[in-house]
């Protein structure tokens, strides 16, 4: 009878005593680097059979930055920022537009990144938005594991780019939702 007294699961699909990073959604406040950050905007990209992720833009009032929570075979965090695509070395627009693809190996900031996959999906800019932009994107890591860049393409002609830092669940920590 008193089993599930204080394990209950609220409207929102999660348990109150037990909320972990793929539960973060608008709104929510959370610790990480010493800091408490807050969940501003919550995007969704459709990777095709059923297959979704999501982006979360979090601002500590001082930086923003994108959280991305992908759960395959794992769970997989990436904190990035906004990069201008030409700080990466070489002409990346140019490479994609002749040759539908990046290079396979790219260098920003003295570090080597080798992409890993291609990836063409669909993006939805927010929970409350019907719209969905399709895009591909190119995913690069560093030898350690512990880097990451973004690539996307949007249309012909508009690229951006992401740099991240792999990061643990156990490294966000206190999540409260804000009610």
């Amino acid at each position: 009878m008193f089993k599930n007294l204080f394990r209950k699961k609220t409207d929102r699909g999660y348990d109150p005593l037990h909320i972990k990073v793929t539960d973060l959604a608008e709104g929510y406040i959370f610790e990480y680097d010493l800091k408490q950050w807050e969940v501003v905007g919550e995007a969704t990209y459709d990777w095709g059979d059923n297959y979704f992720s999501k982006e979360l833009k979090i601002t500590d009032g001082t930086d923003t930055f994108f959280l991305s929570v992908e759960e395959d075979d794992e769970l997989e965090i990436v904190l990035y920022k906004k990069i201008r695509i030409g700080q990466i070395d070489g002409d990346i627009e140019q490479q994609i537009k002749l040759t539908q693809k990046p290079p396979s190996t790219i260098h920003f900031q003295s570090i080597a990144y080798i992409r890993e996959n291609e990836s063409p999906g669909y993006y939805n800019p927010s929970k409350n938005s019907s719209e969905w932009i399709e895009f591909i994107n190119w995913q690069y890591y560093d030898d350690s594991g512990e880097k990451a860049i973004s690539i996307e393409q949007w249309g012909e002609n508009e690229f951006e780019a992401s740099e991240g830092k792999i990061v643990k669940p156990f490294e966000i920590s206190n999540i409260l939702p804000r009610e």
